[in-house]
């Protein structure tokens, strides 16, 4: 899993290394650089975002695309119910469509088509090398960990990325793998663009111990603008909610434009436009204006379905929401010296807040300030966000909240849970006796002098054939064979304990087959029969859940 966790890193961290370097290309063909809006005129900037959105659905209707599914909701519903697996379709318009979003000025993060992308390119991968659904799983991770340290060359906030957001647990065995690809991912982008992340412009300054009070209503401001922020999302995303998918993106791409025309700064959810922005030291006004515009763009174009991310947007609301709530501080202290160090404490509330992904925040600001100085003001500023957020709100992440309004599946068993750990191939007996069309008599007989093997009956028919498992019978009826035989069903070799708990757990008695697919570009098995490798029984499952652990 180390070495595979590479491979997977190299591969989604080249992925997103292509979708950057597209995005950021279109823009420096038609602006002259990264983020720089005002250097065009103004009526250009109108069309901008809608020549952008009239790409998307061009790439849509060239998908068949009806709706958009994508994101990292789609990308934690796919890992909880289907291994991590992401449909191709979805792949081609999240690359396309994040492309031309991000290219367009509209407010959202490159962090959404990050992790899709990442952790279809992995998994993809993990499917070529038919790995077990257990292990593809934690390939997807890879990927994704190895995607946003790519994204953000943020490494280690990408790991916990990972754990506390997407894969939602920590294991050990999971953490190794995951923190080899990020680290291929933060490499390979330090080669292409270099070793400074983003965000290197914010230098945090140390905060006297006589501001950690404030810090702590700092706090609360950031979790209920959070709360606010989540509420606002959902309420744009109801309403439109049977708005059909054309409609509702170009009604994004128009709101966007005429923000645009007049106030160019408020376009796009780029880190450079904020670093232009601090460096001139904005008046308040401006400050307020412009996080009220980027707070009602990144609602409309989120909650209308441009496809991007949530999370690359939240953090411009934080740093301007930082920065505006620093005013209060102007007498006490430097304030020009502070702007960086509150822009990265907004960053790491809202963080925390808007995603309820308290850890997650704190490596983010950890990693981008390079100042281990940060870890105890933002400890405050995010246990208060997050504990307004959540309690006195009742704020939820907003993933989850997106994930149950589309009806996607997000959680599971705890006992499925645990099965989809362990793949079949740990538990299977490989050695078993194989009968075709055998009496009964000759299995018992066979039974008789071996009563611990296992047994398989292969009955062919005209059209078909079915397996038996056969055992002996405790119940000794009288005048009938004491045989016990169960009609089995056939698992493959990348399913996982859950599978065999889902086929099994009804009737609690009989047993799955295990086959190997000798040809995975087109046939799964070889002249109509399957090769049978393993056999699993009730016991055996039964067994396995009663394990003991530490």
């Amino acid at each position: 899993m180390c070495l595979l966790g590479i491979i997977a890193g190299v591969c989604a961290a080249s992925i997103i290394i292509v979708f950057r370097l597209s995005f950021e290309f279109i823009q420096k063909m038609l602006l002259g650089g990264v983020a720089q809006y005002a250097a065009i005129e103004s009526k250009y900037l109108f069309f901008l975002p809608v020549s952008a959105i009239i790409c998307v659905i061009f790439v849509a209707k060239l998908t068949g695309f009806k709706h958009y599914r994508m994101g990292i909701p789609f990308v934690i519903h796919r890992i909880k119910t289907r291994y991590g697996h992401i449909p191709l379709r979805t792949s081609i318009n999240q690359f396309f469509g994040g492309v031309f979003s991000l290219a367009g000025g509209l407010v959202v993060g490159k962090e959404g088509p990050t992790v899709h992308l990442a952790a279809a390119g992995s998994h993809f991968l993990g499917q070529w090398f038919r790995l077990p659904f257990n292990s593809l799983r934690i390939l997807t991770g890879c990927g994704i960990a190895a995607g946003v340290a790519a994204a953000f060359n943020t490494p280690f906030a990408a790991v916990i990325f990972v754990m506390e957001v997407v894969l939602r647990q920590y294991r050990v065995h999971v953490f190794i793998p995951v923190m080899l690809a990020a680290a291929c991912g933060s490499v390979l982008t330090r080669i292409v663009f270099g070793n400074e992340n983003e965000l290197t412009f914010l230098n945090f300054q140390v905060i006297d111990n006589i501001l950690l009070p404030y810090l702590i209503v700092f706090g609360i401001a950031l979790g209920l603008l959070a709360a606010l922020f989540n509420k606002q999302l959902m309420l744009v995303i109801r309403l439109f909610r049977h708005v059909n998918m054309i409609t509702r993106l170009l009604l994004a791409a128009v709101i966007t434009g005429i923000v645009g025309y007049f106030m160019p700064q408020a376009l796009g959810a780029e880190f450079a436009a904020i670093e232009t922005l601090f460096a001139n030291d904005p008046q308040l006004s401006l400050l307020l204006l412009l996080f009220a515009l980027k707070f009602v763009l990144a609602v409309f174009a989120i909650g209308l379905g441009v496809p991007g991310g949530i999370i690359g947007a939240v953090m411009i609301i934080g740093m301007l929401a930082g920065v505006i709530l620093l005013q209060p501080l102007y007498s006490m202290s430097d304030q020009s010296e502070m702007t960086s160090t509150f822009a990265l404490l907004g960053l790491a509330g809202m963080l925390a807040a808007v995603l309820h992904a308290p850890m997650a925040a704190l490596s983010s600001v950890m990693e981008l300030s390079g100042n281990s100085q940060v870890i105890l003001p933002a400890i405050v500023v995010i246990v208060s966000a997050y504990v307004t957020s959540k309690q006195l709100c009742n704020n939820r992440s907003i993933f989850i909240q997106q994930l149950e309004f589309q009806n996607l599946p997000y959680t599971t068993s705890s006992i499925r849970d645990s099965l989809q750990e362990t793949g079949v191939m740990a538990i299977m007996q490989t050695e078993f006796k194989h009968f075709v069309d055998a009496p009964k008599a000759a299995l018992y007989k066979y039974l008789q002098s071996n009563p611990n093997q296992l047994v398989l009956q292969e009955q062919i028919f005209e059209i078909d054939r079915q397996y038996q498992i056969v055992s002996m019978d405790v119940s000794l009826q009288e005048g009938v064979l004491p045989l016990a035989i169960h009609q089995m069903e056939g698992l493959s070799d990348q399913s996982t304990m859950a599978e065999v708990y889902e086929t099994l757990h009804k009737q609690r008695q009989g047993a799955v087959y295990i086959y190997q697919e000798l040809d995975v570009d087109a046939h799964v098995f070889e002249h109509g029969k399957p090769k049978i490798i393993g056999i699993i029984t009730w016991n055996m499952l039964h067994s396995y859940l009663f394990r003991q652990q530490h």
